[in-house]
């Protein structure tokens, strides 16, 4: 019973990472600048999610509304969260090379776990912490051969670092939101923050506001549908049912998504090395999922209407 509880949740994060792993693929396609292609992601996803939430709150109307200014607060701050990851993240790129970038961002589970055993009071075993381990040792080998450890590239990899703690932030925030309320309404509350945020950010930096190309607004609009309503949706869902320690770790399934995905359609070199940084990965992921136990690390359970997503 416990391990069919564990497997929809299980999947859905796994989901949800193959999804986010395809937005690297889709943001290269794109011909819009990276803050402003993440602006477009949340403006095409904002209706959607908006009608979800309707409905879910028409079909369950004990779903819970956000009433207070604190909970209006922990919604935008969610939003405000996910938009300085994004956004650092891509600035860090301008100072390192992606391989860093995309290694140093990964560390975010890391500070999740912190965070998951401090502030949400999760129990964090040794096994688990192997998991982790060992999930972060194939995300070293799936980009390892391209890291440049040197000083020129030292200002990247702090921002990406910082992009790293951002994430963990964000991630942590889902989980505590996850307590009280369905997938929908945090999708689409926080969104309302991300959005304007990433235009903000757009505008600052200087990002081409236009796709020149019908093809660039079509990588766009399958940014917004695949990667935010589909991938970071599936995400929010897994985070309400399983520790977010351990959904952390999950998600570094993402990288390997998208070292597959820019073998097949970029025609990107696919190493033996980043094949077995895969299969460690995987080998963290499926040690850490043993050590879930009844109701999660914690033994606390989200508090949320019986229908509710």
């Amino acid at each position: 019973m416990q391990r069919r509880r564990i497997s929809l949740p299980l999947l859905a994060l796994l989901g949800g990472a193959t999804g986010i792993g395809f937005a690297p693929i889709l943001v290269r396609l794109a011909d819009t600048g990276p803050a402003a292609t993440a602006f477009y992601r949340l403006l095409f996803a904002l209706p959607l999610l908006w009608a979800w939430s309707a409905w879910e709150q028409r079909t369950n109307p004990s779903t819970a509304q956000p009433r207070t200014l604190g909970d209006f607060a922990c919604l935008m701050l969610t939003g405000l969260l996910f938009t300085a990851d994004l956004s650092i993240w891509h600035w860090s790129l301008q100072f390192t090379n992606v391989a860093n970038s995309t290694l140093l961002t990964n560390v975010a589970p890391i500070f999740v776990t912190i965070g998951a055993r401090f502030l949400l009071h999760e129990t964090i075993t040794r096994s688990f912490l192997l998991g982790l381990g060992l999930a972060i040792l194939g995300s070293v080998l799936l980009v390892g051969t391209n890291v440049q450890l040197d000083g020129g590239n030292l200002r990247g990899d702090i921002l990406a670092m910082v992009a790293a703690v951002f994430y963990g932030g964000y991630l942590l925030m889902v989980k505590y939101l996850r307590r009280r309320f369905a997938t929908p309404t945090i999708m689409a509350w926080s969104g309302l923050a991300s959005c304007p945020g990433f235009a903000i950010v757009a505008l600052a930096s200087g990002d081409s506001m236009r796709a020149t190309t019908w093809s660039g607004w079509a990588a766009v609009a399958a940014l917004s549908l695949v990667s935010h309503v589909g991938g970071q949706t599936l995400i929010t869902y897994g985070f309400g049912h399983l520790p977010a320690s351990f959904s952390s770790i999950s998600l570094l399934w993402q990288p390997v998504v998208a070292a597959g995905a820019a073998w097949v359609f970029l025609h990107e070199p696919l190493t033996v090395g980043q094949g077995a940084g895969g299969l460690v990965v995987l080998a963290g992921i499926a040690l850490a999922t043993t050590t879930i136990g009844e109701g999660g690390p914690s033994g606390q359970r989200p508090q949320r209407p019986r229908n509710s997503l």
